[in-house]
């Protein structure tokens, strides 16, 4: 179990990116891909922490407990809704078929909240009723819980620009995807934020909102990519306050990156210009929330590798080859 002296020691050796001599190169705003051979994509998870389109420094064995949450749920869908996973190759790293994303990113809200200039509750205070194709009601309060999921879809703006929401008719109309592709990944993508509500619901937890990303393996079928339910692409709440902090209007308890953004907030930074630098206890402190997010949702602690990673990392990245030939 991750204690504040194991972190204070590890915050001078993050994994910031990977350089493998591997073809395909892509560094995003948290993993690194490259290609493996036969069809084989790899996905390493730095330990890097972005928030408003900004990257901000990095969190200790965050990319190691990005992986073990992907490996946990990737697990836990398999055989339920078809997904890119192979397995898990080092601590921050896993293979996955090599698939073509699909243009949009999809996103799913069971309440009115957020803070970022894509979020529903940013354009309903603006007077907003209408939201991604989905009609509000009059009178939602910050933060309360919708009638139900709704799926709110994204642009993928390139690094460094803001993501935009969009409409299922907006989609189709701009030629993104056709009407039976977005139906069939909004089916999925529903029922795959059911399931994770449900197996938040068990520990305690509300599955707020989250991303998914969805692509086409090769021979076409439509499969989850990327990651799932993980403290980056997620928005977890404590089930036992929820209700008196809402009445009390006061912001649920996050558990998730939430308290990085936040924390910049509070510094006065709201997504223009420079952010501010991370500080060793903001650092050590989302790096202790990641882990008991990790927990809380598997049952299980999260075990760091303290290796020096780059090392790590080829290692092992050889040795599953070795052992998939063609």
């Amino acid at each position: 179990m991750l204690d504040r002296s194991r972190l204070d020691a590890a915050l001078a050796h993050t994994l910031i990116g990977s350089d493998l001599a591997f073809p395909g190169v892509v560094h995003g705003k948290v993993r690194d891909g490259f290609d493996l051979p036969n069809g084989v994509r790899l996905l390493v998870a730095s330990d890097r922490i972005s928030a408003f389109d900004h990257e901000l420094g990095t969190i200790p064995f965050k990319g190691q407990i990005l992986t073990a949450f992907c490996d946990h749920w990737f697990t836990r869908i398999d055989g339920i809704i078809p997904h890119h996973y192979l397995g898990r190759v080092d601590p921050t790293a896993m293979a996955c078929v090599k698939c073509e994303p699909l243009p949009v990113e999809f996103v799913v809200r069971a309440y009115a909240t957020g803070t970022t200039g894509t979020s529903l509750w940013t354009a309903y205070e603006q007077g907003a009723r209408s939201f991604c194709g989905h009609v509000l009601p009059e009178g939602l309060r910050k933060h309360e819980r919708l009638e139900g999921p709704i799926l709110t879809p994204t642009t993928k703006a390139p690094k460094g620009h803001h993501d935009e929401g969009i409409s299922r008719a907006d989609i189709l109309a701009r030629g993104l995807l056709d009407a039976a592709t977005f139906d069939a990944a909004e089916a999925m993508v529903l029922e795959l934020f059911r399931l994770g509500s449900a197996d938040c619901a068990k520990q305690g937890l509300l599955l707020v909102d989250t991303k998914y990303e969805l692509g086409r393996r090769p021979d076409g079928t439509l499969v989850v990519i990327d990651e799932i339910h993980t403290p980056d692409s997620s928005r977890f709440w404590e089930a036992s306050t929820y209700a008196d902090r809402l009445t009390a209007g006061e912001d649920p308890e996050p558990l998730d990156k939430d308290y990085v953004r936040r924390w910049l907030r509070s510094q006065g930074f709201f997504g223009e210009g420079t952010p501010p630098a991370l500080s060793s206890e903001v650092r050590i402190e989302a790096a202790l929330r990641y882990a008991k997010a990790f927990a809380r949702i598997t049952g299980r602690e999260f075990e760091e590798n303290s290796e020096a990673p780059a090392g790590r990392i080829a290692k092992n990245v050889t040795a599953w080859i070795a052992a998939h030939p063609a």
